[in-house]
């Protein structure tokens, strides 16, 4: 039997419920890193196949009876991480990465929602990451990089001074604003050490099992 945690292949194509959609499968796109959903779109054999080929998300377009590459003429591509199906074998589930926003009015996503708890921590990542890029006269996130990583642990024992000072002489909001200050300064760390939150949740599932 197959491990259904395991990504797609080409040769898992023709085992998933092409039938029950007239040759169509539902695929949301999710944020690899940031763990947001961007979109959804549908596929066909032939889009999947070149999904996993090309690792560029595509898909058929209902309304032009064709296949699409998303970003194909603004650039705006999803470059796939691995595609994953349910347990019915009838949707997938597709982990990119997005480069630039994945809407066409604009937006990071087609939903216009941002996402609320914790998951918001890889949507902080993903604009750590994009911040770092700009010029360092207009991106604190881009100087605190450019500082390099002592400045930066610096700013992470700081800041976790901060919040143990706070749980001790502030109410809760208090805390809550300085603890934000402290998750940032440990992405900007992060962002320094090629780590991502993924890893970090990994590693804390491994030591609750």
């Amino acid at each position: 039997m197959r491990d259904r945690s395991a990504p797609l292949s080409a040769a898992d194509v023709e085992g998933l419920a092409w039938e029950k959609m007239g040759g169509l499968i539902p695929a949301v796109v999710q944020d690899a890193r940031a763990g947001s959903v961007l979109m959804l779109g549908y596929m066909d054999r032939a889009a999947l196949g070149a999904t996993l080929e090309t690792r560029l998300a595509t898909f058929f377009s209902r309304s032009r009876g064709t296949l699409w590459q998303k970003g194909e003429t603004s650039g705006n591509v999803l470059r796939v991480v691995s595609v994953h199906a349910d347990c019915d074998l009838d949707a997938l589930l597709v982990l990119a990465e997005p480069h630039g926003p994945t809407c066409h009015l604009g937006d990071r996503n087609c939903f216009a929602v941002e996402p609320g708890g914790p998951a918001w921590l890889g949507e902080l990542a993903a604009i750590v990451a994009e911040r770092a890029k700009a010029p360092v006269e207009e991106s604190y996130t881009a100087r605190l990089l450019e500082a390099g990583l002592p400045r930066i642990a610096q700013k992470v024992g700081e800041e976790g001074v901060e919040v143990a000072l706070a749980a001790v002489t502030r109410d809760g909001a208090g805390v809550a604003s300085e603890i934000a200050d402290l998750l940032y300064h440990l992405t900007v760390l992060m962002e320094a050490k090629a780590i991502d939150w993924p890893e970090v949740i990994a590693e804390l599932r491994k030591r609750h099992r």
